[in-house]
């Protein structure tokens, strides 16, 4: 038998991406500023304040290049969080999950509808962002709205990542390990800042292992007027995460809660 077998998929994992999404609507106001506000900060602080000093990327003025940047990164900290302290918290001090096993659902289905809500939690942040830029004339053309479904598929594949590690934690402080570890060298490593080129080849290299950049890559072009190359490579990079973190967190999960 495999050590990782392949979850058990189904729709489901509707009523579980339903739930939260009730749940969240009571919350929605406060905790969508909380998801987008420092992101915006970092988009008006580092793009008039640095974007002064730097002047043009190529063709690109530098907040222009820092939009699409922000909204990938954006994607990235809500699946992640999402992924994360809410999962862990419904499964483990709230004990959510378990009435949930009580009902005709799975673990499979709890799984896969907490990362579909990671995902949807990262289109909303994402979203909302992406609406600011276009307030302030960072976006070219309506090609934008392209970057929305890569943006759900980077909200699937980090909210699955994050769930391997909710998997084998035991506490919150453990996810600071992650984000310290993962997050924050993925958020400087990807040309969400400035452009892969700027670093060291063995830097870009280990760079191009990682989902963030392949997200910015296809984006980037999508909020600048232009169209993404080799998006095929981007989109398998990104989907492999996402299908490899919910096997792997589904296994380990069944491991520590079915036994």
């Amino acid at each position: 038998m495999s050590a990782f077998p392949l979850p058990k998929l189904s729709l489901r994992f509707i009523p579980v991406w339903r739930r939260n999404l009730r749940v969240w609507r009571k919350i929605m106001v406060p905790s969508v500023m909380g998801n987008f506000g420092e992101p915006v900060l970092y988009l008006l602080a580092f793009g008039y304040g640095f974007g002064r000093l730097v002047g043009d990327l190529g063709e690109l003025p530098y907040m222009v290049f820092l939009a699409s940047g922000i909204v990938c990164s954006s994607a990235m900290y809500t699946a992640s969080f999402e992924g994360m302290y809410s999962a862990y918290t419904r499964m483990s001090e709230q004990k959510t999950w378990d009435g949930m096993l009580g009902a005709p659902l799975n673990l499979d289905d709890i799984v896969l509808g907490e990362i579909i809500w990671a995902a949807t939690k990262a289109l909303f942040s994402a979203g909302a962002i992406l609406l600011v830029a276009a307030v302030l004339g960072l976006i070219s053309d309506l090609r934008a709205l392209l970057a929305l479904p890569v943006i759900l598929l980077a909200g699937f594949c980090f909210g699955a990542c994050a769930m391997v590690v909710t998997a084998v934690s035991r506490s919150y402080d453990f996810f600071l390990y992650y984000f310290t570890l993962a997050v924050t060298p993925m958020l400087l490593l990807s040309g969400v800042f400035f452009p892969l080129e700027q670093l060291p080849p063995a830097v870009v290299a280990m760079a191009w292992a990682l989902p963030l950049v392949h997200v910015v890559e296809i984006v980037r072009p999508l909020m600048t007027g232009a169209w993404p190359s080799q998006v095929p490579l981007h989109l398998s990079v990104i989907l492999v995460y996402g299908l490899v973190g919910l096997t792997v967190a589904t296994a380990l999960l069944r491991r520590r809660l079915m036994r």
